[in-house]
């Protein structure tokens, strides 16, 4: 006799067939967790698969998106300790890292995050070759490089997150300064992320309105607003977990083709 499933569904397609759209995320802490929601809430991906070490927190991340997946349009979620879930991606998410720890290094924070790269680079593109990797984790820029090493893949296919949050984080900020919404406040970070970026004071402009016509000295030390301190801020400010709204900064779509 028949089961309820085979009465009611006829498959029409392979259950094994390759997503078109597929997207990994390694690590299931809140950066990773929001990117999730994220390409989730955007419908960016056919299929989304999570890969992180601990299995425990793992497993209650991957339900609680799947018991969501009535406000989501993604047909499937996976997740697992073994890379081969992240297997035909067409782009993964690189958050995974050490975290920097009361009195270490920078350089020290470094190697670590190297050597966790070097751990899991080479089997996520032995399972993806044809991905491109987007990487989150900090120092976003030396390891944006170690791993377009290591993975052996083309330049244009390994992308940093770079300085999109502290461009976020800058506009915000401008917009606390003058009472106004940061989407209508324009300025850019460049530079590397973090102590060494540098913010672009003449390219500063609100609903068109160039900061630097109306005060030459916008930026510098003379100035007497202090808008410097808006940068310093910037700096000083940790990257907080729940950044969801970094990756917002990107389109996916583009990376998918």
């Amino acid at each position: 006799m028949s089961t309820v499933k085979e009465q009611l569904i006829e498959n029409l397609i392979e259950e094994d067939e390759v997503s078109q759209s597929k997207i990994t995320i390694v690590g299931s802490g809140a950066v990773g967790m929001a990117c999730a929601i994220c390409i989730l809430l955007k419908d960016l991906a056919d299929e989304l698969a999570l890969v992180d070490i601990a299995v425990d927190k793992l497993k209650g991340e991957t339900m609680d998106l799947q018991h969501g997946s009535l406000f989501f349009h993604t047909s499937k979620i996976v997740s697992g300790k073994d890379y081969s879930v992240s297997a035909n991606s067409k782009l993964v998410i690189v958050t995974a890292g050490a975290r920097q720890q009361e009195g270490e290094s920078r350089l020290a924070l470094v190697q670590r995050n190297v050597n966790i790269m070097k751990s899991i680079i080479p089997t996520i593109v032995e399972h993806s070759p044809d991905c491109k990797m987007l990487v989150v984790s900090n120092p976003v820029d030396i390891l944006t490089y170690v791993v377009w090493k290591i993975s052996g893949l083309p330049v244009s296919r390994v992308i940093g997150s770079g300085c999109n949050l502290d461009s976020a984080r800058f506009r915000y900020l401008i917009g606390e300064k003058l009472g106004v919404h940061p989407t209508s406040c324009h300025g850019w970070i460049i530079g590397e992320h973090g102590d060494s970026s540098v913010p672009l004071w003449s390219g500063v402009n609100v609903a068109g309105v160039a900061l630097k016509t109306l005060d030459p000295k916008l930026g510098t030390d003379s100035d007497k607003d202090h808008w410097k301190n808006i940068h310093q801020q910037v700096v000083g400010r940790p990257s907080p977990p729940q950044c969801c709204f970094l990756l917002l900064w990107f389109d996916y779509s583009n990376y998918l083709m």
